[in-house]
């Protein structure tokens, strides 16, 4: 079953506060995005910067060139997923393995122009591949649903693999999206900017489960 899960994408503390409080009366599982500013062209603010309401189910999105560097800091904050880019260039299965090994899912993203078999190792060290459509370290993006492709080519990698998506989810498009094999549907700006976050998330959660044909 597919879960629509809010975005945290934010440059300061005061935006991040902010940002928990909206989300707070209504999110289950939250996605928060961090940079080191070098991966990505924005400085997000990093793992030393974030916390969450303990009931909170959190993957964080971690744009940083080294991720080593980033991984005990990142394990200490004992989130449900952490997610590195495979366009780092890094052996991304050791890392998985060591999340894994400290009770934490590991998982690798894929931006527009990475093909899942060249880095199919990285995919089947992971427990999540996240399918980026978006650009990083900003809300917005395009939904590209070219992209969906990449959903069957992963699979074919890694079948038990769990899927994300990120950038430019809309009710429009979210049950296609949902269709296509995607199983967690990262949404910044559709909630984030919305002038009631609560009924734009209720209006995803309620888009994703109906029953029909495209």
């Amino acid at each position: 079953m597919s879960v629509i899960v809010p975005t945290i994408t934010v440059e300061t503390l005061d935006e991040y506060k902010a940002a928990v409080e909206r989300l707070h009366p209504f999110a289950v599982r939250v996605h928060i995005d961090i940079s080191d500013g070098e991966f990505a062209p924005t400085f997000l603010l990093n793992e030393t910067q974030i916390w969450w309401p303990k009931e909170w189910i959190v993957d964080i999105h971690a744009m940083v060139a080294r991720p080593a560097d980033h991984l005990q800091t990142l394990i200490g904050l004992k989130p449900n997923l952490v997610v590195f880019h495979v366009e780092t260039g890094v052996n991304l299965a050791p890392i998985m393995e060591e999340l894994r090994k400290n009770g934490i899912k590991g998982g690798v993203a894929l931006q527009r122009p990475s093909v899942p078999l060249t880095v199919s190792g990285a995919i089947k060290a992971a427990d999540h591949v996240l399918v980026f459509s978006g650009d990083l370290g900003h809300y917005g993006g395009t939904a590209s649903l070219m992209q969906l492709e990449k959903v069957r080519l992963i699979k074919a990698i890694n079948p038990e693999v769990e899927i994300g998506w990120d950038g430019g989810i809309s009710v429009e498009n979210a049950y296609t999206l949902t269709q296509g094999g995607v199983d967690v549907l990262n949404t910044g700006s559709a909630i984030a900017t919305s002038p009631d976050p609560a009924t734009a998330y209720a209006t995803l959660v309620k888009e994703i489960n109906k029953h029909g044909v495209i």
